[in-house]
């Protein structure tokens, strides 16, 4: 008999598999990226179906099969459902979901990632935190968990852009959202972020294009 095992984590990609089931993507912090089933999660009543979305975080109890895992039920602690509320923070939420499957792998530790999404997505959800800043705030510390970054800002910045780059790469992920910039630090540090993240990151999400196209009405 297979040995189930649990394991800490989030739902960051979901798809219809067959008739009834379920192709989850899990970022975990014991086994890094996994792919698992959850079998009949499509079906009324479920009791995995409310497990088997994005977003959804907790433990997850699964076991090995020869190219996938399979779930067998979890404990959900965080759904997230406030992102459902917010357009643009669902979108923001979806591309931090996004870049984690992208940057993450199989059995690596994927503990820090988790953390920088789970508390990424809480920043999402307070008002006296810019969207904007959680977003560059976010994609830096990825390269930094990846180890693709720079110690200073890429071209010339004020004080203020190069402190928060530094407190960026410097600061653990449970205290990243302890600042905010005023308007024109806070364009630069987009800018510098932007600059990295292309030279390091040579990769197109659907999901910030999204998010561009949403920015891009609201100011028109």
């Amino acid at each position: 008999m297979r040995e189930c095992e649990s394991v800490t984590g989030m739902v960051l990609l979901c798809a219809p598999s067959g008739e009834y089931d379920r192709r989850l993507v899990l970022l975990t912090r014991e086994r890094g990226k996994i792919t698992a089933f959850a079998h009949g999660a499509r079906r009324p009543g479920s009791p995995l179906m409310a497990a088997s979305r994005t977003f959804a975080f907790g433990v997850f109890s699964i076991y090995e099969g020869r190219t996938a895992y399979t779930l067998q039920s979890a404990q959900i602690s965080e759904y997230f459902e406030e992102l459902s509320l917010d357009v643009e923070a669902a979108c923001f939420g979806s591309y931090f979901l996004e870049m984690a499957a992208y940057l993450s792998r199989e059995n690596m530790d994927g503990t820090e990632l988790l953390k920088l999404v789970y508390v990424s997505l809480k920043a999402l959800l307070k008002a006296s935190i810019p969207n904007r800043l959680v977003q560059r705030v976010f994609e830096l510390k990825a390269l930094v968990i990846d180890g693709e970054y720079t110690q200073t800002p890429p071209g010339t910045v004020s004080e203020a852009c190069a402190y928060a780059w530094e407190y960026v790469i410097a600061t653990p992920v449970q205290g990243l959202y302890r600042f905010t910039l005023k308007e024109e630090p806070l364009r630069e540090f987009e800018r510098a972020v932007e600059t990295s993240r292309r030279r390091f990151i040579r990769h197109s999400f659907r999901s910030l294009e999204i998010l561009e196209s949403i920015k891009s009405s609201s100011c028109s």
